[in-house]
């Protein structure tokens, strides 16, 4: 496999967004880059795929930038490019929750770390795992046990919360999403709602794998690409057949 994918993102403020995007998108042409970069006011949001050398190289360029200095970043190899081209976009959000009150430049849930998740699930600790994701993502593969929300986008999350018992306000709850950003608000949201032990899978469900393999997990772990999902080894399986078949 001599494709590397990347995934990152980064809550910071952010201006000049045109000139940003710019720069973004003739450096990625120059280098032969395929994939999704969004920016906005509130950060940086991408998935790429190219030559580990040209990715690599995007990398040493965006890390120049102080603002983005400490992005973290997700890597999985394919066999093939998985994206058709290359976008850079300007978006009002990198992730669409239509809530501006929360704000994760300025506050956010505390980050629980994979192999800490595993420990507390392996001891059959007393906590709620909620999957942010939309609905057809959890099919396709979620941790056991799932609190799902049913949800057909992630705008719709503040909404659907409303309908969480009450009881679950005093209980620990673990948020959780591909690689992290949708509970980078998600979390922040319960916290403003009264629930007062929230946590956010640190890095996502990909983390998780990276970290972890499959201990917990049924499926796959579905990415808006042309690989379609991914097994707990980060290798490309194609399947939206979902946990049980």
């Amino acid at each position: 496999m001599n494709i590397l994918n990347i995934a990152a993102y980064r809550f910071v403020a952010l201006d000049h967004l045109p000139q940003l995007r710019a720069a973004f998108k003739a450096r990625g042409n120059e280098l032969g880059l395929k994939g999704t970069i969004l920016v906005a006011e509130e950060g940086i949001n991408l998935v790429l795929a190219g030559a580990a050398a040209s990715i690599e190289a995007f990398l040493e360029t965006l890390l120049t930038d102080a603002r983005f200095a400490p992005i973290g970043v997700k890597r999985s190899w394919s066999e093939k490019q998985p994206f058709n081209r290359l976008l850079v976009k300007i978006k009002r959000e990198i992730v669409s929750m239509n809530r501006p009150e929360v704000n994760p430049c300025e506050a956010h849930a505390p980050r629980l770390a994979p192999r800490e998740l595993k420990r507390w699930l392996d001891e059959g600790r007393a906590v709620v795992l909620l999957d942010t994701r939309n609905q057809f993502e959890v099919n396709v593969g979620s941790f056991e046990n799932t609190l799902s929300l049913g949800l057909k986008s992630f705008s719709d999350f503040p909404r659907a919360t409303q309908a969480l018992p009450e009881k679950l306000k005093g209980e620990p709850i673990v948020t959780f999403c591909t690689g992290g950003i949708r509970c980078e608000k998600a979390a922040p949201w319960l916290i403003s709602q009264g629930f007062r032990e929230v946590y956010q899978l640190d890095g996502g469900i990909l983390n998780y794998f990276e970290y972890c393999g499959g201990a917990h997990f049924r499926g796959d772990c579905f990415v808006f690409d042309q690989r379609v999902a991914l097994d707990a080894g980060l290798r490309q399986t194609g399947s939206t057949t979902g946990r049980d078949a």
